[in-house]
């Protein structure tokens, strides 16, 4: 794998999936932390108030109960004097969140928590527009959402940073250092049923798939590279889609359980090796480079400059597939993301105490 790159780039808005009917799911989960207590209700009620904001932005004032005069009550985190710092809603992007917001609290920023947010259809618009500032992001899947499926994905992480770069030039959005930690998409079976089908690749379940229930996040069959991809890659056309949580304790309980044959999780899913589970190889290289990498407000990186960088730069660098497969693992055993994160970063030397 390349070393991780380094850019910063301006950029400019683009459509609203919004505006287009996509739906938001929002995790199955309750994320809670030890550290400074559970995560708060101002930090939910923030998350209520960007959902607000963006439904207004969006322009359905209709179906929020809330007409144009509410737009300025609503107050965006850009200028605030704090980084505000969002994830997606599933567990390990609420870790990495943790992680980089508990490295720049040490550090002396000000930081509020918009964690377990959303989808990316939720979460890169508010980035857009200042309703968030900072987002661990994975390489392929924001190339694939901002672009459009151009320039194509690829699996190279150099490769990939760049054409990241140039899909957010112009939007106001800085695109940081990539981690050489990869978190993929996985396609998993049970060892029971990959030895019944006899299972080693993705492509071994084409002609079984019609007898098997594919179980994942409920964005699965609009997602390029989960169902439609599978069925543009490899053919594959499964009994049903299971809508579940997004790589979550659902869809591994589901999977354990039989309700669901064929699983989505992600590759870096402590889950995965604690219950035994069969990774497929991706064959025919359905899935692109996808370290961790930040993307942050351009005006943020402008506000704090080199300071700032040399926080996020310095955590991304000692993130490795190994490390995030590890502390997700004890996020999955019940630990909070807050105090598995606090752990971490003491001992890199992130974080001081």
């Amino acid at each position: 794998m390349a070393g991780p790159s380094y850019a910063t780039v301006d950029r400019a808005k683009r459509p609203d999936p919004l505006a287009r009917g996509v739906s938001v799911v929002r995790g199955r989960q309750s994320i809670r932390s030890s550290i400074g207590g559970a995560i708060t209700r101002a930090t939910r009620a923030l998350s209520v108030r960007l959902l607000i904001a963006l439904l207004i932005a969006s322009s359905l004032p209709a179906c929020a109960g809330l007409g144009p005069a509410h737009v300025g009550a609503v107050k965006l985190a850009a200028g605030d004097g704090a980084i505000t710092i969002a994830s997606f809603d599933f567990p390990e992007s609420v870790l990495l969140a943790e992680i980089y917001a508990q490295a720049l609290g040490s550090k002396g920023f000000r930081v509020k928590r918009a964690f377990d947010l959303g989808p990316r259809e939720l979460v890169e618009p508010a980035l857009e527009r200042g309703l968030v500032e900072f987002v661990p992001e994975y390489l392929g899947s924001s190339l694939r959402f901002v672009a459009q499926g151009t320039p194509p994905l690829s699996s190279d992480p150099r490769t990939s940073h760049e054409r990241l770069v140039d899909a957010f030039n112009g939007r106001g959005i800085a695109v940081l250092g990539s981690a050489p930690a990869e978190d993929a998409n996985a396609i998993v079976v049970t060892a029971q049923t990959a030895a019944k089908y006899h299972l080693e690749k993705i492509s071994d379940l084409f002609p079984v798939a019609g007898q098997l229930v594919f179980g994942g996040p409920p964005e699965c069959p609009s997602r390029p590279l989960c169902l439609p991809g599978l069925e543009r890659t490899y053919g594959l056309h499964f009994k049903r889609f299971q809508g579940l949580d997004a790589a979550g304790p659902l869809t591994v309980g589901e999977l354990e359980t039989g309700e669901i044959d064929v699983a989505l999780l992600f590759s870096t899913d402590g889950e995965i090796r604690a219950r035994g589970f069969v990774e497929l190889a991706d064959d025919r290289g359905l899935q692109p480079a996808e370290n961790v990498t930040p993307v942050v407000r351009g005006d943020v990186v402008a506000a704090y400059g080199s300071r700032f960088r040399l926080v996020v730069d310095a955590v991304s660098a000692r993130l490795t597939t190994e490390t995030l497969a590890q502390l997700n693992g004890l996020v999955s055993r019940g630990e909070p993301p807050a105090v598995v994160a606090s752990a971490w970063l003491r001992s890199n030397g992130l974080v001081q105490g």
